[in-house]
């Protein structure tokens, strides 16, 4: 048998890991998933990715080939001839100058005698390649660091005490070939300037040899400084400082971003050749303060320049209006961004600015957009973002990178109103940037007539000028700290002022209230007004008074018929009474005239209404109560008595009496405090949970369900317990439709006794149809938990939360009343 040789190569394909979708067991990998952590070929990362939505936010990046010098090259000597598997490099032939994998190599080597090839490992051959171009280096580096002889001048002396040995210019690949044959080509490290590194009047002057002439007379202007004050006085110095024509049509190209960004170095690129139209610095202190504008004659566009963001200001919030104002008169807006990823103060910014610009301008653009026959979105700027990274790739893959900005947008829960929104991108390895993306995108937002159409230079000037008299003035500046004050403060707010606690968290105790370093304002709703008595304020004693129906001597009645008579009261716990309203019958002073006014906080944990008492009404229907519990408690057992006897009187003859009855018959539970119920068939007493069950029962003249006992209703028939004997129950039948008629009666009555209790309701107690749950248990009201009101806060509390009763002098109660337990426990403190 003959071995078969297998040979060690290496693919430079890249097969698909998930095996998902892929049409084959080979698929060829597409895209890289960095989330995901695999290659996938286009059906499965187009799957994958659409199955969540947190899945399209992954970065994907297509798979690119490996550098052909990498590679099998042997199509190089054989061009019938390719690797099947385009693999990497594995040998090195010597004879052929080419390289080989394994495979290769091997096999179509046997076309010609393998003796006469030398061959080398590959990564053998590319270190011989690295240290050759290391010699070459240091072989060119030496020759010039070696002085000219006296009789050989200098190649291009800038002048004669210059102390530049010489300049050589930028030199072609073929030029540096021919210095030495014997050397690599690849070697491309000759320096295109040999200077004194001191002297950068020489590098100014060289860089400036390579822009466009046409850009030699073109300057930057301020246009606004950094306090928002205008610095061109009219629409002729305007003119005059832009240097066009007043009937020219122009547009406005602006520029935002943070600082150190590279924007003034952007335009300068973008639209002047290079020229530093804008000022740059490679200096820590920013080089643009303020508004700067210059105009391109060539694209007919004023392109304004603007300080950055983040950057060092005594007031933030007029650094935002000031770039909120040129971004209203602009018609292409550029975010230059240098981040490895996109950050929040990006999306930010243009959420904020988009905001404003339709908040502020959106009736104007409306009229103007019917005028035209266009919509709103349609005047808007368009928005571009020029992103550069260094080291991560720019948004690309199978999704438009302007979509996947919008969906960024759409995660971020931005409301971005402009219409046009365009994402550029490049990724810069190794300086200079590229602006080719950049002119290209913005050659055709200038080119484009259709929604924003350019007009003359003194419209824009005036548009500006409009809206700098109209936004302008003082603004006050942000709270700006790493650890602000909310971090630790106590966060309640007064409800009426809407100032905060200055107390720290969680500062509260029973007896510890929310403090605040400003005076509250007046809100009729809360009824934050309180009084004080004016002869203990005197004596240095704070007493709140409030105004009630009653004094704390008098009973319901008694303080009843006076309200009705005197009017409200003002009663002093030190001085007494010290004011009625209608004391007499006329000459009456004002409330306000006898006592002091104080505007308190009121706090969410307390106190929502300090004044509204107004309890009179309720005074009269709870001592109605307390006379009917206490007649009801006391006549209980008579009444009861008589009720069982007349409830013998016409009962059939098989039940027992109720008298006899003392006990459940089958659970042996006593019944004194509970209702008596007879077993329709057997006659006999149980209690409610031993007779539920109902069923006919006509042998005892029962002809429709009644109510029976468990043990005759699972029975066939009942006549066993009573011999077949016909009992006589029609006055029975005529007493409980007499008693479910009074039942319906009273329920009616119930229903209007409600409505007059909402009515006599105090302010500040919640309503019935508010109140869901207990405020203490929370537990929700229904038909067998009844609603309490405290009557302290005013909430709906359970019968359980609200065991204790105490006085309640500041809500008008100078007797002990119900409470809920939240209550019982503080002070009388607002």
């Amino acid at each position: 048998m003959t071995s078969v040789k297998k040979f060690r190569t290496r693919s430079s394909k890249r097969f698909c890991a998930e095996k998902l979708c892929c049409r084959s067991e080979s698929t060829v990998a597409t895209f890289h998933c960095d989330d995901c952590g695999s290659d996938q070929c286009e059906d499965c990362c187009e799957t994958i990715h659409s199955t969540n939505v947190s899945f399209e936010l992954h970065d994907r990046n297509v798979i690119k080939d490996p550098h052909h010098s990498e590679l099998c090259q042997i199509s190089k000597v054989l061009p019938s001839k390719i690797c099947i598997d385009d693999n990497f490099a594995d040998l090195w032939c010597e004879v052929c100058c080419i390289s080989f994998c394994n495979y290769c190599f091997e096999v179509f080597h046997k076309l010609s005698s393998r003796k006469t090839h030398r061959k080398i490992s590959f990564k053998e051959h590319k270190l011989r390649e690295q240290q050759k171009a290391e010699e070459t280096l240091h072989y060119h580096m030496n020759i010039q660091s070696m002085p000219l002889p006296m009789n050989i001048q200098p190649l291009s002396p800038v002048s004669d005490d210059d102390s530049l040995t010489y300049i050589s210019f930028p030199q072609e690949e073929s030029s540096i070939a021919m210095i030495n044959t014997t050397q690599v080509q690849s070697v491309n490290i000759i320096p295109d300037l040999c200077v004194n590194t001191n002297d950068d009047d020489i590098i100014n002057t060289l860089a400036e040899s390579m822009i466009d002439s046409e850009y030699d007379e073109i300057a930057s202007f301020m246009l606004l400084d950094d306090q928002e004050q205008l610095k061109v006085s009219n629409e002729e110095d305007f003119l005059n400082k832009l240097e066009c024509d007043s009937n020219d049509l122009v547009k406005v190209v602006s520029i935002f971003g943070n600082t150190g960004d590279g924007k003034s170095f952007t335009l300068n690129h973008t639209f002047f050749g290079g020229k530093e139209v804008f000022e740059t610095s490679a200096q820590q202190k920013s080089c643009t303060i303020g508004v700067w504008a210059a105009y391109d004659s060539k694209s007919k566009t004023i392109v304004i320049d603007t300080e950055g963001m983040l950057g060092l200001t005594s007031n933030q919030n007029q650094r935002s209006r000031l770039l909120l104002k040129v971004l209203a008169v602009s018609d292409i807006i550029i975010y230059r961004t240098r981040a490895e990823r996109l950050h929040t103060d990006m999306f930010q910014f243009l959420c904020d600015a988009s905001a404003t610009y339709y908040k502020y301008f959106s009736t104007e653009l409306q009229d103007m957009a019917k005028r035209i026959g266009k919509t709103l979105a349609d005047l808007t700027p368009a928005v571009i973002v020029f992103h550069e990274t260094v080291n991560t790739q720019i948004l690309s893959g199978k999704k438009s990178a302007d979509s996947q900005l919008w969906d960024r947008f759409s995660q971020l829960d931005c409301k971005f109103h402009f219409k046009d929104l365009h994402y550029v991108g490049v990724q810069t390895k190794r300086p200079p940037t590229d602006f080719t993306p950049l002119k290209t995108n913005l050659e055709t937002l200038l080119g484009d007539k259709t929604n924003r159409a350019s007009r003359q230079p003194n419209v824009i000037y005036c548009t500006l000028k409009n809206l700098n008299d109209r936004f302008s003035g003082h603004l006050d500046r942000p709270e700006i700290g790493t650890f602000p004050d909310q971090i630790f403060s106590c966060p309640v707010r007064c409800l009426s002022c809407r100032e905060s606690c200055i107390k720290c968290m969680n500062h509260c105790t029973e007896s510890d209230g929310h403090e605040t370093e400003k005076r509250c304002s007046y809100q009729h709703q809360y009824q934050n007004k309180v009084f004080l008595c004016k002869t203990c304020l005197l004596a240095g004693k704070v007493n709140v008074v409030v105004p009630k129906t009653s004094e704390s001597t008098d009973n319901v009645w008694m303080g009843l018929a006076k309200y009705v008579w005197t009017g409200e009261v003002l009663e002093c716990p030190n001085c007494g009474v010290i004011y009625r309203s209608r004391e007499r019958w006329y000459g009456n002073k004002n409330m306000e005239d006898i006592v002091s006014v104080e505007v308190r906080h009121v706090w969410p944990d307390g106190y929502k209404n300090l004044q509204g008492t107004s309890n009179a009404a309720r005074k009269v229907i709870d001592g109605m109560h307390y006379i009917a519990d206490s007649v009801t408690s006391v006549s209980q057992k008579p009444t009861k008595m008589i009720s069982d006897w007349m409830t013998d009187q016409i009962a059939p003859d098989y039940w027992v009496p109720n008298s006899q009855i003392t006990n459940c018959k089958k659970c042996q539970k006593e019944l004194d405090n509970e209702q008596k119920h007879h077993c329709r068939a057997c006659g006999e007493g149980f209690c409610d949970d031993c007779s539920s069950k109902k069923r006919l029962i006509p042998e005892r003249g029962w002809n429709f369900l009644v109510r029976v006992c468990d043990d005759c209703y699972n029975l066939e028939n009942s006549t066993e317990i009573t011999g077949g004997k016909e009992p006589q129950v029609t006055a029975r039948k005529v007493g409980e439709v007499l008693s479910s008629a009074i039942s319906v009666v009273g329920s009616t009555v119930t229903y209007p006794v409600g409505i007059l209790k909402d009515s006599a309701r105090p302010t500040y107690w919640t309503p019935d149809e508010h109140i869901t749950k207990c405020c203490v248990c929370e537990t929700p009201f229904g038909p067998k938990l009844k609603i309490h009101h405290c009557r302290a806060c005013g909430e709906g509390v359970c019968d359980d939360c609200s065991p204790d009763k105490r006085p309640v002098p500041l809500r008008g109660w100078d007797y002990p009343v119900r409470v809920c337990q939240k209550c019982f426990l503080k002070k009388d403190k607002v």
